[in-house]
């Protein structure tokens, strides 16, 4: 079962969410508050599982109307992923992935631990 950790970040707190096995599968922005953290996290919940996807690494694509999953190719060639909130807001990312397959399996995984998944304040 995923959870949701929240963590102190240098000029706010930010939170991560882990899968099952304690690896972290997408991480937030940093925010000036845990009640703005903690809100991230309930449109992370509520969007992730029925996001689409928009493969912008494809010539062309169609642009969807948010909230959604975007898949680029950063400046090494990695996939990566960002979900957008229904306001246009970057509200998750995930790593770096070298195949389109396993960028597309971390967006699966972000969907299933965040609708399981618990909130926890980690522990300094």
């Amino acid at each position: 079962m995923g959870k949701f950790v929240i963590s102190d970040a240098k000029n706010g707190v930010k939170f991560n969410l882990k899968a099952g096995n304690g690896e972290t599968i997408a991480h937030s922005e940093v925010y000036s508050s845990l009640a703005s953290c903690k809100k991230g996290i309930a449109s992370v919940i509520k969007n992730a599982p029925k996001a689409p996807v928009e493969d912008q690494t494809k010539e062309g694509y169609e642009v969807l109307k948010n909230p959604k999953f975007e898949v680029y190719q950063d400046k090494k060639g990695e996939f990566r992923f960002r979900l957008r909130a229904r306001n246009g807001q970057n509200i998750a990312s995930g790593e770096g992935y070298t195949t389109m397959k396993a960028c597309q399996n971390g967006i699966e995984s972000v969907r299933k631990n965040a609708a399981e998944g618990k909130v926890e304040r980690e522990k300094a």
